[in-house]
This record gives structure tokens, C-alpha cells and sequence, in this order.
């Protein structure tokens, strides 16, 4: 590495010979005060925000720590200024990442964090998870579709030998579905008059 690019990744020499640091060194104190100022919406968009300052801390860190390694590889008795600067940059962002992270509810798998650890593609979880649901749930259709079938042949076999009690049972299943689907209907309409509809996820 050359002195020029040396200049470049750990700051530019000034006339008396004192390193100055890049100015994209941002403290996180500052970064914190920007965050605190941001204005709160709903509760889903507060932590959709909170998730987001915590992603945008863990590339501050990444960052930080790769201008470490350049200065580090390039160590010079000039480069100590910008490498103390670094480090502490580091330490009060790593304290603003935890601080930050305070506020994000998020919980994680064991699962996803074991993958991880063996070196594999953490959406081998999501592709499982899918898989064994699509499986539960047509195991469950099956169940269904035989109490379904069961349920028929019953009613068949009562039709013969109580046909008027099978009857009355029909009119009482149609007047409980009919009743059902009016409340359901009832429950959609908004005070003006028009009807809900269900957001699409």
C-alpha cells in the first residue's frame, strides 16, 4: 500500500503534520441525539424504525472495524491519532448498537442460529418450516375430508331411520348458518355503511 492510499484510508496530513481524521468518522453520540429526535408513529413502525437504526449501527461498526484493519496493516508511529480515534469510535458504537438493540423485540431461533454456526444457509430453516407445515396441514385436510365423509354417511343412515328428526336437524343447521353469516356480514360494515376489507398480507 502505497503512502497516497495510506493518506486516503486513515485520513489526510495536514501542513504541521498532523493527521487529520476522515469526516466520515461519525461519533455515535451524534448518531444517537439524530435517533432520539426522529418523531415515534404507530408501534409497528416505531420498531420497523428501531430495527432499521440497529442494521444502520452494525454497519457503522463493520465499517469502523475495517478502516481498524487498514490502519492496523499500515501501522505507523503517524497512524497511532486516527487509531485511538478509531478504536474509541468503535467502543461507543458498540455501546450505541447494545443501547439500540435494547429497544428491538426480535427473538431468533435456536434452529437458525445453529445453522449459522455450522457455516449452512439459515433459510434451510424457512424452507423446513414450510415443508412440515404444508405436511401438518394436509394431514389435517385428510382428517377433515374423512370426519366430512363420516359426517354424510351418519346422516344418510339417519335420514332412514329418523327422517323427521333428520329433517328438523337440516332446517336448525340452515337457519344457524344463515344466522352466522349475517352477524359475519354485520360485523364487516363500517358505521358509514361501506364494508371492510381484509388487508392483503
Amino acid at each position: 500500500m502505497d503512502s497516497s492510499q495510506h493518506n486516503s484510508a486513515t485520513g489526510s496530513i495536514g501542513g504541521n503534520g498532523i493527521i487529520n481524521p476522515k469526516s466520515n468518522d461519525a461519533s455515535p453520540a451524534d448518531l444517537a441525539a439524530n435517533a432520539a429526535a426522529s418523531i415515534a408513529g404507530s408501534p409497528a413502525e416505531e420498531s420497523k424504525q428501531n430495527l432499521n437504526q440497529v442494521i444502520n449501527s452494525i454497519d457503522k461498526t463493520l465499517g469502523i472495524l475495517h478502516q481498524l484493519n487498514l490502519t492496523v496493516s499500515s501501522y505507523n508511529v503517524s497512524s497511532q491519532l486516527p487509531l485511538l480515534q478509531r478504536m474509541n469510535n468503535l467502543v461507543l458504537e458498540l455501546d450505541n448498537m447494545a443501547k439500540l438493540g435494547e429497544k428491538c423485540n426480535i427473538q431468533v431461533p435456536m434452529e437458525v442460529l445453529n445453522l449459522i454456526d455450522d457455516g449452512k444457509n439459515p433459510d434451510e430453516f424457512t424452507r423446513d418450516v414450510l415443508n412440515s407445515c404444508i405436511a401438518k396441514n394436509q394431514i389435517t385436510k385428510g382428517k377433515t375430508d374423512a370426519f366430512k365423509g363420516l359426517r354424510g354417511h351418519l346422516l344418510e343412515d339417519l335420514e332412514q331411520a329418523f327422517p323427521e328428526e333428520v329433517e328438523a336437524y337440516r332446517e336448525i343447521r340452515a337457519a344457524s348458518a344463515a344466522e352466522a353469516k349475517r352477524l359475519a356480514h354485520a360485523q364487516s360494515l363500517l358505521p358509514n355503511g361501506d364494508v371492510k376489507v381484509k388487508p392483503e398480507v
